[in-house]
């Protein structure tokens, strides 16, 4: 299931999240640019790919981190910020480094298994305990007085996931007829009672905040907060029907080849395929690739049918033109609204 990636070697970064900056040319620093709520995934993983590198090499690597919405930290790469690696939610956001000058190879979902993401999810929902407004499917979103949680599509990824979702949700409830299906996200919409920019924040507005009656995120997010605050405050909602949520990596290939950290950023990615990886990648609600881990976590993952992209929309292409572009079919619901 991998592809054999080149050897070692790494360079300097700044890192935004309070770190103290690398040395120049420093080749055993990484800047990993990653999704708003995968803070505590990426904390759990560096240190295990440290120790990996340590073992095998003797060297002391460092990866630094920086979180927020996955496509204001794509805008944040095309503006300077010189990341080596990015773990991102979504395909356009990895793609748009690639289309708009180059700073990500054309062919980057050609050269890691899985079309470039090591792990997936998908839409799910937290509600709290009792679920006292039954919330158990996407046109429960829509119903008068039930407040969904969701971040800023134009900013997460997160939340574009949640409005394709929906979106072809409704596409499959009414027929093929995207007027009510429109219809079906408007009114999704219309109950939100404040989009943040990120996950994160979307987080906090719902379990911290106390504002609304479910949070949609990624089924892997729902089951942390689950955890975190507890099974008393909160349930997971599977809905029968959900989106396939990909979650792409690349090196940024005019960075890592301008610092000499190729190398030891491809390493990083590869590391991400590998069972130590999965397991710790499973053991934060992601669903994984590897068989074995596979195994040892069935349970954790109830059975869901899978709208992908490509089947519904016609593929990522078609989605930034028709649903995201501006005045796309995503600008329609904030008007609505």
């Amino acid at each position: 299931m991998r592809k054999t990636l080149r050897s070692a070697a790494v360079a300097v970064m700044l890192a935004v999240t309070g770190a103290a900056p690398a040395a120049a040319n420093d080749a055993d620093t990484l800047l990993n640019v990653s999704y708003d709520i995968a803070r505590e995934l990426y904390a759990a993983l560096n240190p295990a790919f440290q120790a990996r590198v340590k073992a095998q090499t003797g060297r002391d690597v460092t990866v630094n981190q920086s979180h927020a919405g996955s496509s204001r930290q794509a805008r944040a790469i095309l503006e300077g910020l010189a990341a080596d690696v990015v773990t991102f939610n979504q395909v356009t956001d990895v793609q748009i480094l690639a289309d708009r000058g180059g700073l990500v190879a054309a062919n980057w979902q050609e050269r890691l298994p899985n079309a470039a993401s090591p792990y997936y999810s998908l839409p799910a929902f937290l509600v709290r305990a009792g679920n006292p407004k039954n919330i158990r499917n996407w046109d429960d979103l829509a119903r008068e007085g039930v407040q969904p949680v969701f971040p800023n599509p134009k900013t997460s990824g997160n939340a574009r996931y949640t409005y394709l979702a929906a979106t072809a949700y409704g596409l499959e409830a009414f027929g093929g007829d995207a007027d009510k299906a429109a219809d079906l996200v408007r009114r999704i919409f219309a109950n939100v009672p404040v989009f943040d920019t990120g996950g994160r924040g979307a987080t906090t507005t719902f379990a911290e905040r106390g504002i609304g009656d479910v949070l949609v995120t990624f089924e892997a997010e729902v089951n942390n907060i689950r955890d975190q605050f507890g099974a008393d405050k909160y349930e997971v909602v599977v809905p029968p029907v959900s989106l396939l949520a990909e979650f792409p990596v690349s090196v940024v290939d005019r960075v890592v080849d301008r610092r000499g950290t190729r190398a030891l950023a491809e390493s990083y990615l590869n590391f991400l395929y590998e069972e130590e990886a999965q397991e710790i990648l499973a053991r934060f609600y992601n669903r994984i690739h590897h068989p074995a881990v596979i195994e040892r976590h069935r349970d954790r993952f109830p059975e869901v049918r899978l709208f992908t992209v490509e089947q519904v929309f016609g593929g990522w292409a078609a989605v930034e033109k028709d649903h995201f572009a501006e005045g796309g079919r995503l600008d329609t619901v904030f008007v609505a609204r």
